[in-house]
């Protein structure tokens, strides 16, 4: 899948049960939390960047396989909501294996983070410390995971994008060292103000 990259929180996955329902509760990701993403460049999430996109049909999947699905939002097994943290997640499990593994392994504290694969639609860069910080300000949403080792996956992608915006931001040449002042480049109006005078000078000698 093009671009496909994906991202993980590690944090409290809570665990509710009532008559009815298991449900797992956790955010998949948090706004401005500056993240190393391998050793390229840092990157966070703009508040405002799944507004769009927690709109669509989106899975709920164990360890981001397409094969383990455990909630959709079309079923309503699955609940997004952008809030003043970040990505909320609340899964109703299925009576299934990986529903019923899931719900043991997150009550013993096996597991506890949660992850979502996106694809970016916006985004600014900011060159100006010592490593590049990405700002991801829009997203197109795949899917939510709960992951068993949560990780910053696709750096790749990151680094194309990096490569790709420099391209299309290139820096200003940086000004030519002078050393002789006689020899800046003057404009066209400083070029003929200065053979005006010279030939006044002339004129001068001449008399």
């Amino acid at each position: 899948m093009k671009n496909f990259e994906k991202r993980s929180h590690i944090g409290d996955v809570e665990h509710r049960a009532d008559s009815e329902k298991r449900t797992l509760v956790g955010y998949a990701a948090v706004f401005e939390r500056l993240a190393m993403i391998g050793s390229y460049f840092q990157e966070k999430i703009a508040p405002g960047a799944f507004a769009s996109a927690i709109g669509g049909d989106i899975r709920a999947l164990v360890d981001h396989d397409p094969g383990r699905v455990i909630g959709r939002t079309k079923s309503g097994t699955l609940r997004l909501a952008e809030d003043g943290t970040g990505l909320r997640v609340e899964i109703d499990l299925p009576n299934t294996t990986d529903g019923n593994d899931l719900w043991e392994l997150v009550e013993r504290q096996d597991i506890s983070g949660m992850s979502f694969g996106f694809r970016v639609t916006k985004e600014t860069w900011d060159e100006t410390g010592d490593v590049p910080v990405r700002t991801i300000q829009a997203l197109e949403l795949i899917e939510v995971s709960a992951v068993a080792f949560p990780a910053y996956d696709d750096t790749t992608i990151g680094v194309r994008s990096l490569e790709e915006w420099r391209s299309a931001n290139p820096e200003p040449a940086p000004e030519p060292v002078i050393e002789d002042p006689a020899a800046a480049p003057v404009s066209k109006a400083a070029h003929r103000a200065r053979l005006k005078m010279d030939l006044e000078l002339k004129v001068r000698s001449m008399r």
